[in-house]
């Protein structure tokens, strides 16, 4: 059987300053994972907002007039011309024209996807976490059992 190379120390040897460490390691790890998770969550939001609207998209609203914005403050008059089409962003920039179901199937994958990432990084975060906490409950019964030697030298 091949070694990959790793050794693995246990926590409880490590000194205080490496412990610190790999708290405050620990602390940016689980930073970074909260964001990420925040990131996806807006990404899903938007992209369930988007199936929702396509539900609108209706042969009775064939003619409609709406207001077509042109950025986050300025719009146009507009109206409704297609029923059957929409222009899909896919991202960077490209967008593909498609029939409203096969719209609402793209963003429900894209929303499916996103809930199993976040799924697997919501379990990442919290193995991190639980780890973050057991470095703490070790920093500071080490730091209780440094405290007590100092007082028991002292005396």
């Amino acid at each position: 059987m091949a070694t990959s190379g790793v050794t693995e120390i246990p926590l409880s040897e490590l000194s205080l300053p490496q412990l610190t460490q790999l708290s405050q390691q620990l602390d940016k790890e689980v930073d970074v994972l909260q964001s990420s998770l925040t990131s996806l969550k807006i990404a899903q939001s938007k992209f369930a907002s988007c199936k929702e609207v396509l539900n609108e998209i209706k042969a009775k609203n064939m003619n409609k007039e709406l207001l077509v914005p042109l950025n986050s403050s300025i719009y146009v008059p507009g109206e409704i011309s297609n029923t059957d089409y929409v222009m899909v962003d896919i991202g960077t920039g490209y967008f593909v024209d498609m029939k409203v179901n096969k719209a609402k199937d793209y963003y429900q994958r894209k929303v499916k996807y996103l809930e199993e990432q976040m799924g697997k990084l919501q379990s990442l975060y919290q193995e991190k976490h639980r780890f973050k906490e057991a470095i703490i409950d070790l920093l500071q019964s080490k730091v209780q059992a440094q405290m007590s030697q100092q007082k028991a030298s002292m005396k």
